[in-house]
């Protein structure tokens, strides 16, 4: 469920879809823009990333995905010499995959609903993908679906299979191919997500050196990310999380004293809010969520939010709403139409490469 108001109020237009990363037009990570929403002030500033520190207070806690990104997109054939994409999306218990049959596009992979359980694939370097049943399964075995449940065979390794035959994925959106250092986040330590945790993207050393210099806190949690559903907007499904006993406790010392606890994405949202009871204490705790926040689950740890610009009818946006009622706007939804609309006139740019929202 998306916010109401937003989801209906615009279409995005294609100038504004960041068709590359900051760095192809002569910008630092930390150069993008940065829309501010002071939510308690209902109020809406212009500013840039690299100025975050002016917006947050001595003791504020950042909470950062340390989710690397992979190579997770294959080339595929089928013994016929169809050609496919494969997007790995999440690894299961048993070395079981989701996955995401794609066909190949004008200029990037397109949703392919025609497979069925029991399609075989080869892929690079003598591997094997095997479709097992829809996931979720909801129709019977013999249902159309989008991601699918597979048996993956490769001759190596995955981590090393995949740096040597797999690409980021991309959508068509972004005109060209770039590698996977562009797809990577300062904070990344453990490989696992299928697409980049974007909120982080802008992050640079110098500004993280500046922020801690500032008292802010940064404080860290794991969330593999799965493939988004960018053209047909489902609800995102379960994704494996992390969150260590450090965290929950500087989680929990933030609320007590009264700061700030700002999660950099919506991935940490997700993490952070599946260990936090209707107390608003935050345990460690590691597993699969399915959580998606709606005013009926509303934010329960989250005070503030970095995160990028999403699309009309993105579920996403109902979370970002959530986060200015956390934050203490009167009408969020009122607010985040303004926001989106300012966002639009002032011609911010949308998706991984693009521009950035604070809700503070």
């Amino acid at each position: 469920m998306a916010a109401a108001g937003v989801t209906e109020a615009f279409t995005l237009p294609p100038h504004l879809e960041a068709a590359e990363p900051p760095e192809a037009r002569g910008l630092r990570r930390d150069d993008v823009r940065l829309l501010v929403s002071r939510a308690e002030e209902d109020s809406i500033v212009h500013s840039s990333f690299r100025d975050l520190p002016r917006w947050l207070a001595p003791g504020d806690l950042l909470v950062v995905n340390t989710s690397g990104t992979l190579n997770a997109a294959l080339t595929a054939w089928t013994s016929d010499g169809g050609g496919f994409e494969l997007h790995l999306s999440t690894r299961l218990p048993g070395n079981f995959w989701v996955v995401e049959v794609r066909r190949p596009g004008p200029v990037a992979s397109l949703p392919d609903r025609n497979a069925r359980a029991g399609t075989a694939f080869e892929v690079e370097g003598g591997g094997h993908v095997t479709l097992l049943a829809p996931y979720p399964l909801t129709g019977g075995l013999a249902a159309a679906s989008r991601l699918w449940i597979a048996a993956i065979e490769l001759p190596r390794p995955l981590l090393p299979y995949l740096e040597r035959f797999g690409r980021p994925i991309r959508y068509g959106y972004v005109t060209s191919a770039w590698p996977r250092s562009m797809y990577q986040t300062i904070f990344a330590t453990e490989p696992g997500s299928a697409e980049m945790p974007s909120a982080a993207r802008p992050f640079t050393a110098d500004l993280v050196t500046r922020l801690v210099s500032g008292g802010v806190q940064i404080a860290p949690l794991l969330l593999h990310t799965g493939v988004a559903s960018l053209e047909d907007h489902e609800p995102p499904y379960e994704e494996y999380f992390r969150v260590p006993p450090e965290t929950a406790e500087r989680v929990n010392a933030a609320r007590r004293t009264g700061r700030r606890i700002v999660a950099v994405g919506t991935t940490v949202v997700r993490a952070l809010e599946t260990v936090t009871d209707t107390r608003g204490t935050t345990s460690a705790g590691e597993g699969w969520t399915n959580l998606v926040i709606t005013p009926s689950r509303p934010l329960r740890a989250v005070t503030g939010l970095i995160t990028g610009l999403h699309e009309p009818r993105a579920t996403h946006l109902a979370m970002v709403a959530q986060a200015l009622a956390a934050a203490g706007a009167a009408d969020p939804s009122a607010h985040l139409d303004r926001a989106y609309r300012e966002a639009r006139q002032a011609r911010y740019l949308w998706h991984e490469f693009g521009d950035s929202h604070l809700i503070i």
